[in-house]
């Protein structure tokens, strides 16, 4: 197996990111967004979060969860020791649709290859589902009040579905939810050998 240095691994994630920027695909999205949101974070990342498609400010920023989903991700974050710059944040699909829509069949499948090259590279231990959305990409089984905060494996790959971030804005319980959720992710780390 050969090792992948870090810059290695930036420059095969930065050469998806120049193709999602430079809106390869012939979605309507990738022409109509301000801003393609490819992902951002650590190269050799041990953890993946992936949630559906970029939003409002997402767009205007070309970042993702930059918004108060993002901002309630961080304290999440923070709250098991991490910061942004220590994981990968993407989503399944890199163009905001239009006022907010959950994305069709057809974008997720023209945006599918780039996330799984990205998971490629990267590698991590494990990849964590903000929301059913882009669970049930991987797991169209699954509903996420069943799944939320359990470990599923497959094709040798670790995931733990949680609740969108956004799911806490709306409601007030799910707050508690998400963060109990999450501050299993250090002990599903530890139970994982690399």
């Amino acid at each position: 197996m050969n090792i992948v240095t870090t810059e290695e691994k930036q420059a095969k994630l930065d050469e998806i990111a120049a193709a999602v920027i430079g809106r390869e695909l012939s979605l309507e999205i990738a022409k109509s967004c301000l801003n393609p949101v490819p992902g951002e974070g650590n190269p050799d990342a041990e953890i993946v979060f992936i949630g559906e498609a970029p939003g409002k400010q997402e767009d205007e920023k070309g970042e993702p969860f930059v918004g108060a989903s993002g901002k309630f991700l961080e304290e999440m974050l923070q709250s098991i020791n991490l910061r942004r710059d220590d994981v990968f944040i993407t989503n399944i699909v890199k163009f905001r649709p239009p006022n907010n829509r959950d994305p069709n069949e057809e974008e997720i499948k023209a945006c599918l290859p780039y996330l799984l090259a990205q998971i490629k590279i990267i590698q991590p231990r494990l990849i964590v589902f903000l929301g059913r959305h882009s669970m049930n990409v991987f797991f169209p089984e699954l509903k996420i009040s069943e799944a939320h905060g359990k470990v599923f494996r497959r094709q040798g790959k670790v995931f733990l579905p949680l609740y969108h971030p956004a799911a806490a804005l709306y409601n007030g319980g799910m707050r508690k939810v998400l963060l109990e959720d999450f501050s299993q992710i250090p002990a599903i780390l530890q139970t994982l050998a690399k």
